[in-house]
């Protein structure tokens, strides 16, 4: 079917749809958003009857209504960009997150000793969240301007540093694959880490299967994962950091596991036993909306302990349905990768979906105590302003490559394709 204008036919694909790309993707998006709704409303009862503060829950209502309904317009208009300007925003979106996530260490407000966010009016701007994303997307520019020799380049360089001037090889290494492929995922956790340490691990995280899609060659991969453990060790050894605060999480956690546990009082408690009273709470169907018990001893039931808030009210199975969205985000993403016929969309596509997907899980692991602390929030659901607004602007570059697909008009001269050897 074809629509004439002028007597010239216009395909479908390129007729102009309001909600574009994957339909599945958008649902997914809506229903976590009426879920943050009232996750949000109920679990931030314990602020509004805060006796240091006047607010209402409805006053918190609002501004998560607000942040939404901003978040959600600018995921419509990133949608409708072509992905070839991705390609070409990459670099300078890059090096601005940086520049903004340092800012934060010299200008940035603290909280639990570690700064994080720049203050703009009302809002709290967290420019590590950025990072993430622009990591992302400058790392599938780099590998995907590459692929005609990916699996030929080295990325590790000798640990011989002094060698590094002085051998043609190692400087070959270096202007290959040191430089544009692994420096800016190592700047990028190094720039992180001294204020949120589990962010810099999601972004390593993320950035490692991406150069394993990318065809990275395996032995490189295995290589820099020993550095990481190692460079980690280390950092605990000279306790650089919030080191001491990530010692005594993964304590807490180890003794949670090993020694037995006897009945204590609440105050007594920590916040990941809390989390656990709430999801034995919740059972099978839940309390019920707003009858949650532990949402005024849990310290933020609204952001780091969300998952299980939600749980205590709306029960197991309700939760169980709830990780599956997370999980169907990156099976969506997986079915867009594969419809793409460049390297560049198909890369950003998985990165992206990583990102959120393995910040939801680890999320929920540490609710139910499966790893320690990170306190990383329920993305889209966990009250929030930049993460909310990062995490659609994800979601909106993965549904541009998805219209895009559709409209089969993805292709970049500057991307080769991932599935040349």
């Amino acid at each position: 079917m074809e629509r004439r204008t002028n007597g010239e036919s216009i395909p479908n694909a390129a007729r102009t749809q309001f909600f574009s790309g994957d339909r599945v993707l958008w649902i997914i998006v809506a229903t976590l958003a009426v879920i943050s709704v009232l996750v949000v409303y109920s679990s931030t009862a314990k602020m509004a009857y805060d006796a240091h503060t006047v607010r209402s829950t409805s006053h918190f209502l609002r501004q998560q209504l607000l942040i939404l309904t901003f978040s959600l317009g600018v995921m419509f208009f990133v949608q409708k960009i072509n992905c070839r300007i991705y390609n070409y925003l990459a670099r300078p979106a890059y090096f601005l997150s940086v520049l903004a996530t340092l800012a934060v260490y010299f200008i940035g407000a603290k909280t639990n000793d570690a700064a994080r966010w720049i203050p703009i009016g009302s809002f709290q701007f967290q420019p590590s969240e950025a990072l993430k994303v622009a990591t992302v997307l400058f790392l599938a520019q780099q590998l995907a301007s590459r692929q005609s020799k990916i699996d030929r380049i080295r990325i590790v360089p000798s640990l011989k540093f002094w060698t590094w001037r002085t051998s043609r090889e190692q400087r070959r290494i270096w202007n290959e694959g040191t430089w544009p492929i692994l420096a800016p995922v190592i700047v990028s956790c190094l720039v992180i880490f001294p204020a949120h340490t589990s962010s810099a691990v999601l972004v390593f995280m993320a950035s490692w299967v991406m150069m394993l899609i990318g065809r990275v060659r395996f032995s490189e991969l295995l290589r820099l994962l020993g550095l990481a453990v190692a460079g980690a060790f280390l950092i605990l050894t000279l306790n650089l950091g919030r080191s001491g605060t990530a010692e005594g999480r993964v304590e807490t956690w180890i003794h949670l596991w090993t020694a037995p546990q006897h009945e204590k009082s609440l105050d007594l408690l920590t916040d990941t036993e809390r989390s656990m009273i709430a999801i034995h709470n919740g059972g099978i169907l839940g309390e019920g909306a707003g009858q949650s018990a532990m949402r005024v001893e849990m310290i933020h039931p609204e952001s780091d302990y969300a998952y299980a808030f939600f749980v205590e009210e709306y029960g197991i199975v309700l939760a169980v349905l709830l990780l599956m969205l997370y999980l169907w985000i990156f099976f969506r993403a997986i079915e867009i990768f594969r419809r793409c016929g460049t390297a560049f969309p198909g890369l950003l596509v998985l990165g992206l979906a990583l990102l959120i997907t393995c910040q939801a899980l680890l999320h929920i692991m540490v609710t139910v105590n499966l790893i320690p602390e990170t306190g990383q929030t329920l993305p889209l659901i966990s009250r929030g302003g930049s993460s909310v607004l990062f995490t659609m602007i994800a979601l909106g570059m993965i549904l541009s490559v998805s219209r895009q697909n559709d409209e089969q008009s993805h292709d970049s001269p500057r991307s080769e394709s991932i599935y040349e050897r």
